[in-house]
C-alpha cells in the first residue's frame, strides 16, 4: 500500500545548537519541508540578530542538497521590546514569539513571570504585526499538580489572554489534555490552533513506568491518562483545521537521559512522519491525514502550502535503539520497535 501527500512541515521543533544541531538536523530535513526552530537554547534566542545568526547556524548544518526552510522564533522575556517585534517582522525569517512560563520546561528559566503586568505591550504589538504567540501551556506554581497545570494554565492565563486581547494569533504548543481539546475546539478558527506530537498521540502516563521508569517517554508537558490521549486522537482524526503537526522533537543525548536527574524530551524527528501514519490508519482517517501534516499549519500561518510531495509506503522498518555520534548516543521514540509506516522523497 502506497499513499502520496503533500510534503509536511513541522510546526514545533528543536534543534538544539553546536555538535547536537549538527547531528539532528539531517533527520528532520530528510522529510520535512520547513520547521518552527523553538529558541530555548543557552542563552535563549531573545532578539532578531540571535534569531539572524542562529537560521545561518542551522542551514549550515544541513546536507548540500536539502531545501529544508528552519522559520525561527524569539524567546518571550519579562524585557522584550515592541520595538524587537518589529523588527522580527521586517527580518522575514522570524515567524512567532514562543512563551516560556520561567521554570516550566528545558532552558525555561529565563522565561516570563508575569505575562499581564510585563509583556502586554509586547503582545499588543504581536497582535498588530500578525505575529503569532506560541504558548507552553503549563502554570509553574509548585503548588499545582503536575498533571494539571494545562488545565490550570487555560483557566488562569489563556483563556484571559484571548479575551484581553482577541485579535492575537496564539497557538498551544502540544497539547495533552482533552481540556485543552475543548479549548481550542471553542475558539474562533484563525485565532487560535494547536500542534500535537506523536508521543501524546500514542502514549499515556504509564508509558512512563511499565517495566520501570521509563525515561525516554519522559517529556514536558508530561503524558496524561488514556481519556486525554483519546480526545487528542479524535479531534486530530476528525479533520480539525484548528490541529497541526507539532513533533516537539526534543534531542538529548542518552547520558543525559538514564541519570539520577533525567532531562525532559522525547526524540522523534527520524520516527514521527511514520507514528501519525500510524495513527491516521488505526482511527481509519488516512483521508485526513495530509491535511494535518501538510496543510493546517502554512494555512494558519498564512504561508504557501509546499508544492514537493513525499511517498509513504507500507514497508515495515525496524527503529535503531540509538543514533551515534562522536560525543554520544541520541536514543529515539519507538527505538528498537518495528514501524508499519516508511516515508521517503520522491
Amino acid at each position: 500500500m502506497e499513499l502520496t501527500i503533500t510534503q509536511p512541515d513541522d510546526w514545533h521543533l528543536h534543534l538544539r545548537d553546536g555538535e547536537l544541531l549538527q547531528a539532528v538536523a539531517p533527520h528532520s530535513a530528510s522529510f520535512f519541508g520547513r520547521a518552527i526552530v523553538m529558541p530555548n537554547l543557552k542563552p535563549p534566542i531573545t532578539s532578531t540578530a540571535a534569531a539572524v545568526a542562529y537560521r545561518e547556524s542551522i542551514l549550515k548544518a544541513l546536507p548540500a542538497d536539502s531545501d529544508f526552510s528552519p522559520l525561527m522564533t524569539l524567546y518571550l522575556t519579562d524585557t522584550t521590546s515592541p520595538r524587537e517585534i518589529k523588527l522580527a517582522r521586517e527580518s522575514g525569517v522570524v515567524f512567532a514569539v514562543k512563551l516560556y512560563p520561567a521554570g516550566a520546561t528545558t532552558n525555561s528559566q529565563d522565561g516570563v513571570t508575569d505575562l499581564f503586568g510585563k509583556c502586554l505591550p509586547v503582545l499588543e504589538e504581536m497582535a498588530e504585526q500578525n505575529m503569532p504567540l506560541l504558548v507552553h501551556g503549563e502554570v509553574t506554581d509548585p503548588n499545582v499538580d503536575v498533571f494539571d497545570r494545562e488545565k490550570v494554565f487555560i483557566d488562569t492565563i489563556l483563556q484571559p489572554l484571548i479575551q484581553r486581547l482577541p485579535q492575537l494569533k496564539v497557538v498551544m504548543e502540544h497539547i495533552t489534555t482533552m481540556e485543552a481539546v475543548r479549548f481550542v475546539e471553542s475558539c474562533s478558527y484563525g485565532s487560535v490552533a494547536a500542534t500535537v506530537t506523536p508521543q501524546h498521540l500514542l502514549l499515556n502516563r504509564n508509558a512512563i513506568f511499565q517495566g520501570g521508569l521509563q525515561p525516554h517517554n519522559y517529556c514536558l508537558p508530561v503524558l496524561k491518562r488514556e481519556i486525554h490521549r483519546q480526545a487528542i486522537v479524535s479531534a486530530v482524526t476528525s479533520g480539525n483545521k484548528k490541529f497541526f503537526l507539532g513533533t516537539d522533537s526534543a534531542p538529548h543525548e542518552k547520558r543525559r537521559k538514564e541519570c539520577p536527574c533525567g532531562c525532559a524530551g522525547i526524540y522523534n524527528a527520524p520516527v514521527a512522519i511514520s507514528l501519525y501514519t500510524k495513527v491516521f490508519e488505526e482511527a481509519g482517517a488516512l483521508d485526513k491525514l495530509e491535511a494535518f501534516t501538510s496543510f493546517n499549519g502554512p494555512d494558519f500561518y498564512g504561508l504557501p502550502r509546499n508544492t514537493s510531495k513525499i511517498k509513504l509506503t507500507r514497508t515495515p522498518w525496524k527503529v535503531p535503539e540509538s543514533f551515534s555520534f562522536s560525543f554520544g548516543d541520541i536514543v529515539p521514540m519507538s527505538a528498537g520497535e518495528t514501524l508499519e509506516w516508511q516515508p521517503s522523497s520522491i
